[in-house]
């Protein structure tokens, strides 16, 4: 077989196709030096740029090799993607459509500009253009797999995991699907499935770090995994993290006059932990602390806006690749960087490994450690995290900042309180319910509510939630021995305010365990309704006991599943007395910790100041 000259296009694209890309762009510039205005160099090696994950580069070649050939698709197809990294988001858009305009029956580009889509949450278009893109390669597992991913994104679970499993029949290796269908499973409350394909995922695929995250979060929803197995967990995703050499970003001398505190979420929305944070920033002291806020999702809204009235600086890096996001945090040069999101979607913990601020705390969003040798402190308080054993449990070290570790904000569209249903007609049966998150509806939990309506006589139990397959669910209440005649599945409502009133069809509201509601347990307070928990021996399974004692409520926190069916039966005995107390349930969390905003503001910038002064990993 004849070998092409050492410095020929086709020596440096034989490089280029083996993998050896830094070879083939050193000849791509040999061959640009002789010939600039050369498009096909100039259009493969921006290719090669691209995959070397040098942007900018990238860009600069393929946007001369589009001069040269402005009808090639397949070369604006290349720009937008490079533009897309760089955070040019409008110019990525417009080359991504171009390319499909000039090239409709290209399945890759019709792929790309509908993931890209997806992320900037035009999700109408992106579906229509992904399935355009399937309808060209249905033998494109790749093509199925972004269709996969924007269904789940769009709530259509069930057909999201049949896209996922339609690209693992074409492409059992495809290491994106294997990982999606794992969250498919999780999303159609298939919990061991979902684990079990993780674990596959990661088992082929070890740099796969996003499934080992998300793994951690489902592993929160088992039975009976003992916290130190869960603490070996992380410790293991920690390790896999790890880089060779964190950053040492520089600390400032002495104790500044106001800490610059970046916060990294992508919740800065209409979300559970929007609804915590927002009371804190908004009477944090502002002469000793400078906010920025980085969201890391394509909804901005009424929430996000207020949030970012509370900032210096407010910055989004949605769809944006770690390099660049390290790039501008670093940049930035924060003295705390705050994460929010834990192993919750969308987080970045692989870049927190590697250090982006002198001192990294992690607080609010995720009921437990991250892992991570560079976070330094988790934020919590000495009912969810009692001090002794917790804290060996931690890779950060713990701060116990206040009375409850939560600050909550009231919807305001939250409707007026209504009497429980069992007080409003004599003889009527009592209504248990959850409105948690039905991977929290775990089989010992199950049977416990069964427990509670046996020992309730004619006591009905109503759960709302989404699930793609509510006959799986109920059969599933019905085998933890749940009478199905006394079970009822409600959706999920259309906005918050009807979310809120459907509390007016329960009586007393039912803590899953082992991990315990947050939002779900304020919103039942606020809504006038008891919610009763179990006491357990983790972070998740201790949120309620700390806020149900922040809101005066601790006679309804169970030391065990006996004394959980003890205090249901009582409650639910005395319809009276349960109405007395729903109707004062509001004026006891408005004056309880949880609602005494400036307060718990002066108690987390305090926390912050300890954390800065205690950051031991910190350059001096």
């Amino acid at each position: 077989m004849r070998q092409p000259k050492e410095n020929s296009f086709d020596a440096a694209y034989a490089h280029h196709r083996a993998g050896r890309l830094v070879q083939a762009v050193g000849l791509y510039r040999r061959l640009l030096a002789a010939a600039p205005r050369d498009y096909r160099v100039l259009h493969v090696g921006g290719a090669a740029l691209f995959q070397l994950d040098r942007p900018a580069e990238a860009a600069e070649w393929l946007r001369l090799a589009s001069r040269q050939m402005p009808a090639s698709g397949a070369t604006r197809m290349c720009l937008g993607l490079a533009l897309a990294k760089l955070g040019e988001t409008a110019a990525a858009e417009r080359e991504l459509r171009e390319a499909l305009r000039l090239e409709p029956a290209n399945a890759e580009a019709a792929g790309n500009l509908g993931s890209f889509l997806l992320l900037r949450g035009q999700t109408a278009d992106a579906l229509a253009t992904l399935r355009h893109g399937v309808a060209l390669r249905p033998d494109s597992a790749h093509a199925w797999s972004c269709l996969g991913s924007a269904l789940l994104a769009t709530g259509q679970a069930a057909d999201a995991l049949a896209a996922q499993e339609r690209a693992l029949g074409l492409d059992p290796h495809h290491a994106k699907a294997r990982c999606a269908r794992a969250q498919a499973l999780s999303s159609c409350h298939r919990l061991d499935e979902a684990i079990t394909e993780f674990e596959t995922t990661i088992g082929r695929h070890p740099a796969e770090h996003e499934a080992r995250s998300f793994r951690l979060l489902l592993l929160h929803y088992l039975d009976h995994l003992p916290p130190e197995q869960l603490f070996a967990e992380h410790l293991a995703y920690g390790r896999a993290v790890a880089p060779a050499a964190p950053h040492t970003p520089a600390r400032r001398p002495g104790a500044p006059a106001r800490l610059r505190v970046a916060f990294l979420s992508p919740d800065l929305r209409t979300h559970s932990v929007a609804f915590f944070l927002e009371p804190l920033l908004a009477h944090l002291d502002r002469t000793r602390f400078e906010v920025v806020l980085y969201h890391d999702h394509f909804c901005h809204d009424a929430t996000s806006e207020r949030l970012k009235n509370c900032a210096v600086l407010w910055r989004n890096f949605v769809g944006l690749p770690d390099t660049l996001v390290e790039t501008q945090v670093l940049a930035d040069a924060p003295d705390l960087l705050v994460d929010l999101a834990g192993h919750t979607g969308y987080n970045r913990m692989a870049l927190l490994a590697r250090r982006l601020a002198p001192v990294q705390v992690a607080y609010l969003g995720y009921p437990d450690t991250t892992g991570l040798a560079t976070m330094d402190f988790r934020l919590t308080d000495a009912l969810a995290d009692p001090p002794g054993t917790a804290d060996a449990l931690h890779t950060e070290k713990l701060v116990r900042f206040a009375p409850t570790a939560w600050s909550y904000q009231p919807p305001a569209a939250a409707p007026a309180v209504v009497p429980p249903p069992c007080a409003q007609l004599p003889g009527a049966a009592v209504t248990f319910g959850s409105f948690n998150n039905l991977n929290k509806l775990t089989p010992a939990t199950l049977q416990l509510w069964a427990e509670v309506l046996a020992a309730v006589p004619q006591s009905r139990l109503l759960i709302k939630g989404y699930t793609p397959n509510p006959t799986h669910l109920l059969a599933e209440a019905a085998r933890a021995g749940l009478p199905p005649t006394r079970v009822s599945l409600i959706p999920p409502t259309a906005g918050l305010a009807e979310h809120l009133a459907a509390y007016g069809r329960v009586d007393i509201a039912l803590d899953p365990f082992p991990y315990h509601g947050t939002t779900t347990t304020c919103e039942a307070l606020w809504m006038g309704r008891l919610v009763v928990t179990l006491a357990g021996d983790r972070h998740a399974s201790r949120v309620g006991v700390s806020l149900l004692t922040a809101a005066g409520q601790a006679d309804c926190v169970a030391a065990t599943p006996g004394d959980y069916v003890k205090i249901c039966a009582r409650l639910a005995a005395d319809p009276a007395a349960l109405a007395a107390r729903s109707a004062g349930l509001r004026a006891a969390l408005q004056a309880s910790p949880l609602l005494d905003h400036a307060a718990q503001a002066r108690r987390f910038g305090a926390a912050l100041h300890r954390c800065w002064e205690e950051g031991k990993h910190a350059p001096a």
